[in-house]
């Protein structure tokens, strides 16, 4: 998903397509700065069924922060600042993925496992 020598994927490189076996599993979550808030753009299905509620298109500050959002905007604001992979692990693993697109990092790529 990097373009030649960057550090971080362009978001309109990303292909959720590609990622097939995992789709259920997956975030793509749209990052506004500011202020700094985090949407669910895409939630798979896996990810959807865990947390037991509609998630897509609701910001995370809009949600109840349990279970699979447990620190979820602590976390999505790291990977902003660094522009850097994090992961967090909490009876669930959680990666995040920074998506660079206009001049900053728009877009997390997320992938949940367990829950």
């Amino acid at each position: 998903m990097k373009r030649g020598e960057n550090t971080v994927p362009f978001a309109d490189d990303v292909a959720l397509s590609a990622l097939a076996g995992i789709e259920g599993r997956l975030l793509l979550v749209d990052v506004f700065e500011k202020p700094q808030r985090f949407r669910l753009a895409i939630v798979g299905q896996d990810v959807r069924d865990w947390f037991g509620a509609d998630m897509m298109g609701k910001f995370t500050d809009e949600l109840d922060a349990k279970g699979l959002l447990k620190f979820f905007a602590a976390q999505a604001s790291a990977t902003v600042e660094t522009a850097e992979s994090t992961y967090y692990h909490d009876g669930f693993a959680r990666l995040l993925l920074p998506l660079w697109g206009g001049g900053y990092v728009s877009q997390l790529l997320g992938v949940i496992t367990g829950s």
